[in-house]
């Protein structure tokens, strides 16, 4: 038996009946003043990670797309960028533009517009039979994606989760799992302002990024290649053949820096 109160209640408790095998898991640093960083676990088990922008306002970072791509990568999990509020792309003229890099990689996008409905039904496919996770900044319209998805359901998270952290209004505070009408479930996150790599070295990270992968250790540095400032870097020779973004060349190499 698990008792369960009403989402709306402060004394909501659960009893933990079965502990599952860990198969995946989508992890970052979590800080504590005073003390050393750990790991925080996002989720377990995941299908799919659904990193969520908007077209606009606010207009997508994404040195923060690259770094849960990178950590999808790193948990052998796929990714689905996800861009709301297509119905205010014009606000932002080099979206195409920047999403085709990411097209060209190979990761899928959907376009979608919670307030029209426009690209739903396609993210409704991508999501069904399968256990998903939205990541994302606050301000991008996650909620009222959530009610377009399955009406009520934004609701239910803000019910859940309704509070205030840092400077910015957040619906989620914490995470919860909702159940999908249409065969599956979905994992609302708390929006994240920022998203550190856990448990990645620098050496490893040229294999996160699909398109540079190939060309690890195929100069004559080998696998000690910083892909810096070495003479003859393969991936260097990618991105001047622009087979490589420099875009992305210039995330990892940020990326790098921190690890």
């Amino acid at each position: 038996m698990i008792p369960l109160a009403s989402p709306n209640s402060k004394e909501a408790s659960g009893m933990i009946t079965e502990i599952l095998p860990r198969n995946s898991k989508l992890s970052r640093p979590a800080p504590v003043p005073g003390q050393r960083v750990f790991e925080q676990v996002i989720v377990s088990n995941a299908d799919l990670i659904v990193p969520v922008f908007s077209a606009a306002n606010p207009t997508p970072k994404w040195g923060l797309l690259d770094r849960y791509l990178v950590s999808a990568e790193a948990a052998g999990l796929p990714a689905l960028i996800v861009i709301n509020k297509l119905d205010l792309a014009w606000k932002n003229p080099t979206l195409d533009e920047e999403l085709e890099i990411y097209r060209r990689i190979g990761y899928p996008i959907v376009l979608v517009s919670a307030i029209d409905g426009g690209g739903i039904e396609e993210l409704k496919g991508a999501l069904q039979g399968k256990l998903s996770v939205f990541v994302g900044k606050s301000g991008v319209g996650k909620t009222s994606l959530l009610n377009a998805i399955q009406p009520g359901l934004g609701l239910r998270v803000k019910a859940v989760g309704n509070g205030e952290v840092g400077k910015g209004r957040h619906t989620t505070t914490h995470l919860e799992m909702f159940a999908l009408d249409f065969g599956g479930a979905l994992v609302d996150t708390p929006g994240m302002r920022e998203f550190g790599l856990w448990n990645i070295t620098a050496e490893e990270l040229a294999d996160l990024f699909p398109e540079m992968a190939g060309h690890v250790g195929q100069c004559k540095f080998g696998l000690s290649c910083q892909h810096d400032r070495e003479p003859g870097c393969a991936i260097r020779k990618a991105v001047m053949a622009g087979t490589v973004s420099p875009y992305r060349y210039q995330s990892y190499m940020r990326l790098r820096e921190e690890l």
